[in-house]
C-alpha cells in the first residue's frame, strides 16, 4: 500500500485534494479501481478514466480533477517522466535479502562487500568483486577477478567473464552474457572473404580453407549508470577492452562485438548489432535492428532509424536511415522516387511505342 502524498514527494509535485488516499497499484484508467492510481496523462484517456472507477490519478498539466470525479489527483507536465518515476517509486526489484544464500558457490577469495546479497546457486569467482548493496540474483556467474560496481543489481542466468569491470548501478537483465569471446578467426592463406572484400566481388576460385580462432585477451569495462538487456550479448577485447560508456542503456538481443566503443548516454534498441572495432559517441541512438560494419566511426548525437545499415562514418549530429544508411531526408527523396518508378516505367513504354509507331506512319 501507498499514499498519494508519497507519489507526490517522489514526483515533486503537489497534491489537489485528499493526498492522504491509500492505494494498492498503477492502472490503466478504464480499469482502475477505487483502491488504483489511475495514469492518464494526456486528454485522450479522459473518456477512459470516466469509464473507470478511480478516486485518484495522475493526469495532465492543467486538467480539471474534479470534473472528473475525482478525489485527488497529480497534475504533471511530462507525462512519460512522471512514469519513470512513478515506476521507480513503485517497483520493489527482486526480494533478495542481504546475504550470502547457502548454495552459492563464492571463491574463498573473492570479496564480497557489506550489504550485498548473493542468490541461490550463484557462483562468484577466483578474486571477484562484488561492491555494497549490490544484488546479485540466482543461477548468475560472475567471473574471476571480476568487479562489480556499488548497488549494481544483476538478475538471473546472468553470465559476466574474468577481468569486467562494471561500475556503480549497473542494471542487467536476465540471460545477458558479458565477456565472451569475439568472433575473430584467421586463415593461413588469404582468405576468398579477404580477396572477394579488396577486389570487390571477384575472389576467385576458394580452395581448403580453415578457420583458426585469434583469442580474445582484453575485457569489458562498463561505466556508471549502464542498462544491459536480456539476452544481450558483448564481447570481450582483442587486446585492448571493449568499453561501454557512462549512462548508456543497451535492449534486449543486442550484440555488442569486440573492441567497440561505446560513448555515453547512448540508446541501443532490440537487435542492434555492431561488428567489432567501431567507435560510437556520445548521445547516439541507434533504433531496432540497426546493423554497424566493423571498423565504422559513428559521430556524437547521431540517430539512426530503425533497419538502416551503417556502412561507413556518420558524422557528428547526422540523422540517418536505409540500407546503405544516408541521412534521412536524402533516403525519403530515394524511396520517393522508387514509388515513383512502375509511373515511369509505364511512360517510357508508352513514348517507345509512340515513337514505335511514328517511324512506321514515316515509312
Amino acid at each position: 500500500m501507498f499514499t498519494l502524498d508519497q507519489i507526490a514527494s517522489a514526483l515533486g509535485r503537489p497534491v489537489h485534494g485528499d493526498g492522504s488516499l491509500s492505494l494498492r497499484r498503477a492502472a490503466e484508467p478504464d480499469v482502475a479501481g477505487p483502491e488504483d492510481l489511475a495514469l492518464a496523462m494526456a486528454p485522450r484517456y479522459e473518456a477512459a478514466l470516466k469509464a473507470g472507477r478511480a478516486r485518484a490519478a495522475i493526469l495532465w498539466d492543467g486538467a480539471d480533477w474534479q470534473a472528473l470525479g475525482l478525489e485527488a489527483a497529480i497534475l504533471v507536465p511530462r507525462a512519460r517522466l512522471a512514469l519513470a518515476e512513478i515506476t521507480a517509486a513503485l517497483d520493489p526489484g527482486p526480494n533478495l535479502r542481504s546475504e550470502i544464500h547457502p548454495t552459492a558457490l563464492v571463491d574463498p577469495t573473492a570479496q564480497i562487500c557489506a550489504g550485498a546479497a548473493i542468490g541461490a546457486y550463484a557462483v562468484i569467482g577466483a578474486g571477484a568483486q562484488i561492491g555494497p548493496g549490490a544484488r546479485v540474483a540466482a543461477h548468475v556467474c560472475i567471473g574471476d577477478h571480476a568487479v562489480i560496481g556499488p548497488d549494481a543489481l544483476i538478475h538471473p542466468r546472468v553470465v559476466i567473464g574474468a577481468r569486467v569491470q562494471i561500475g556503480a548501478r549497473f542494471t542487467c537483465q536476465p540471460g545477458a552474457v558479458i565477456g565472451g569471446d569475439g568472433f575473430s578467426f584467421v586463415t593461413a592463406e588469404e582468405s576468398g572473404v579477404e580477396r572477394a572484400r579488396r577486389s570487390l566481388g571477384d575472389r576467385g576460385p576458394v580452395g581448403d580453407q580453415r578457420w583458426t580462432r585469434i583469442h580474445s585477451l582484453g575485457s569489458v569495462v562498463i561505466g556508471d549508470d549502464v542498462e544491459v538487456g536480456a539476452n544481450a550479448t558483448i564481447d570481450r577485447g582483442t587486446i585492448s577492452d571493449t568499453v561501454i560508456g557512462r549512462g548508456t542503456k543497451i535492449d534486449n538481443l543486442v550484440m555488442v562485438g569486440h573492441n567497440n566503443r561505446i560513448g555515453e548516454d547512448c540508446l541501443l534498441c532490440g537487435m542492434v548489432g555492431l561488428a567489432g572495432g567501431s567507435r560510437i559517441g556520445d548521445r547516439v541512438v541507434l533504433a531496432g535492428q540497426v546493423g554497424v560494419t566493423d571498423n565504422t566511426e559513428v559521430g556524437d548525437d547521431v540517430v539512426a532509424g530503425g533497419g538502416s545499415i551503417i556502412l561507413s562514418k556518420v558524422p557528428k549530429g547526422e540523422v540517418v536511415l536505409g540500407y546503405p544508411a544516408v541521412k534521412m531526408d536524402t533516403n525519403m527523396g530515394m524511396y520517393r522516387a522508387l514509388r515513383r518508378l512502375p509511373r515511369l516505367a509505364k511512360q517510357v513504354a508508352e513514348m517507345r511505342r509512340a515513337m514505335g509507331q511514328g517511324k512506321r506512319d514515316d515509312g
